[in-house]
């Protein structure tokens, strides 16, 4: 005779499926922010003994543009990108260069030198260094991009 299953059987079941699914999608979210919006900032945080090293991919983007700010533990990348050029007849056939925003922040594992970050923006890659040190500071800082 055939164990009976139970309807909480298909439940587990159902739940299994979606845990894989959410685990094969979670992917997709990795880069975006608590409103679950993608962002289109790649980044690479490089743990170099003395200081943080964050490098973000922001193409397109003039260096004006870009605002960073460090607040406790978290660095906050923002910039905007706007393409306000005509060429020619305000009828497009398709226009997909617009106006963009995109915000990325990075928890750092360790305090930081806020007073002591720096930043340099080239070729549409920009690298903010952060020098590590234990501080009971939590004031916000701006980072100016050179």
């Amino acid at each position: 005779m055939m164990p009976r299953s139970s309807p909480f059987d298909d439940f587990e079941t159902m739940f299994e499926r979606m845990s894989k699914q959410f685990g094969d999608m979670s992917h997709q979210f990795d880069r975006s922010d608590l409103t679950g919006v993608a962002s289109a900032v790649a980044v690479d945080v490089a743990d170099e003994d003395d200081e943080f090293v964050v490098v973000a991919d922001l193409p397109g983007v003039e260096k004006e543009d870009i605002d960073l700010t460090i607040t406790e533990r978290v660095l906050t990348i923002e910039a905007t990108h706007e393409t306000d050029e005509q060429h020619g007849s305000e009828e497009y056939i398709r226009r997909e260069r617009r106006h963009e925003s995109v915000r990325r922040t990075v928890r750092l594992p360790e305090d930081i030198v806020a007073d002591e970050a720096s930043a340099s923006y080239n070729n549409g890659v920009l690298t903010v260094t952060l020098p590590k040190v234990t501080t009971d500071g939590d004031d916000s800082h701006r980072i100016d991009v050179e």
